[in-house]
């Protein structure tokens, strides 16, 4: 299994695809003038402005839920990973990938506002709704559904349980299989109760894990404040190899940062449209604006804190396992609770990630079955039931692909 990852892995973040995302980016930013810069004041704007409907929810609702499908593993193992294998520079790639994506999201979720549907009285939209409409492709429409409900109504949501079973196993000595029926219980009362409750619980806890993780990678920044300077002199010098003892690594740097960028935030993916489809706004721009700022939040903001919390406590060197680097640097300012912290880090953002691939999915199965009259109640049921047990199997299981993290040679970042 790990053989075939990392062949798949070769072909999907080859050079020519990283350099694709930023291309693509880059030329959305071009032709919208830079939107998602000079538009910042409308984006703010709108971000909390409008109602939710009987067909549709409110923008910061649907942002909520966006949100919560991308912060994840990916803002803490993620950018933990992309210092590892990439440098410090790597993180200056991963807000270049963030700026430029905020135009390609835009873009997307423009086309999703414009394309989106009614389905048995509820709005829904996303990239085969336009690919299909838009681009006349029909089978590369529902090619595309296939296997976005594959993955999130099977694959991924129990690497995502599974990552928070382990953390609460270790922080705490839970019981695996107590975490596993409780999230699973959770999480069959909130999707059960059908995308208004799933929007209402993103909007709850969203900005609440968001704020707090915030909060204490701020504390542990100006703690260490005077090393500030010297954490931004360390990424802009790995990225731009002006300093020569990493020469050598600036496409590591980039090709890592975008890797890791586009992982996290998923702009240009095509998966973090749909809860932009289900939003009730009056124009598609308003909330393509609206995603950009996700992009941002995700990316700009809690990626970097982990970044900061990593390089400014000088932890990125004690590990050959990156995973371990946001708890390390956790540990140096607070003692003994880094473990705990990253436990709870955890259960929120993959618990609210499972969330939103539950909504993905149920999306997704709705677009195939659009020639029906109706769409039937018990495929829906089918999905809950499979995804709540999926749940429970991931936390009692492993996701190991018996790799090994590379250990690098740190020396050679403090020259």
């Amino acid at each position: 299994m790990k053989e075939v990852v990392d062949w798949l892995n070769g072909i999907l973040w080859s050079p020519i695809l990283v350099y694709l995302f930023l291309g693509l980016g880059l030329f959305y930013s071009i032709v919208t003038r830079f939107v998602q810069v000079r538009s910042i004041k409308d984006i703010l704007k709108q971000t909390f402005k409008g109602h939710s409907s009987k067909s549709g929810v409110s923008s910061f609702q649907a942002l909520s839920m966006s949100l919560g499908s991308r912060v994840g593993t990916g803002n803490i193992a993620g950018v933990a990973t992309a210092i590892a294998l990439g440098g410090p520079g790597a993180v200056f790639w991963m807000w270049v990938m963030a700026l430029l994506g905020g135009a390609t999201s835009f873009i997307e979720i423009m086309l999703t506002q414009v394309f989106k549907r009614k389905v048995n009285g509820q709005y829904r939209g996303g990239t085969p709704f336009y690919i299909d409409k838009g681009l006349k492709i029909k089978w590369l429409a529902i090619l595309f559904s296939v296997i976005t409900l594959v993955v999130m109504g099977v694959l991924w949501p129990g690497l995502q349980i599974n990552t928070v079973s382990l953390a609460m196993d270790e922080a705490f000595g839970i019981d695996p299989v107590i975490t596993g029926i409780g999230l699973s219980g959770i999480l069959a009362i909130i999707i059960f109760g059908g995308v208004k409750r799933i929007a209402k619980a993103a909007e709850i806890v969203v900005p609440f894990m968001a704020i707090g993780y915030t909060l204490v990678g701020i504390i542990i920044v100006m703690l260490n404040i005077s090393q500030l300077p010297q954490v931004f002199s360390l990424i802009f010098s790995s990225a731009f190899g002006a300093d020569a003892a990493i020469s050598g690594t600036i496409g590591q740097a980039i090709s890592w940062g975008v890797q890791r960028g586009a992982y996290s935030n998923a702009a240009g993916v095509g998966s973090e449209t749909f809860e932009a489809g289900a939003a009730e706004v009056t124009h598609p721009v308003k909330q393509g604006l609206v995603q950009s700022f996700s992009v941002y939040i995700d990316t700009i903001l809690l990626c970097s804190i982990t970044a900061f919390m990593i390089i400014i406590t000088d932890t990125f060197n004690v590990s050959s396992t990156p995973t371990l680097y946001t708890q390390q640097a956790i540990n140096s300012v607070f003692p003994g609770y880094g473990a705990a912290f990253l436990a709870l880090a955890l259960l929120f953002f993959c618990f609210t990630t499972v969330m939103s691939y539950y909504y993905k999915a149920e999306t997704n199965l709705a677009f195939i079955m659009l020639k029906r009259k109706s769409f039937a109640a018990w495929p829906k049921t089918v999905l809950r039931i499979v995804l709540v047990v999926i749940a429970f199997f991931g936390s009692v299981q492993t996701a190991s692909l018996d790799g090994e993290w590379p250990i690098l040679d740190w020396e050679r970042w403090h020259g």
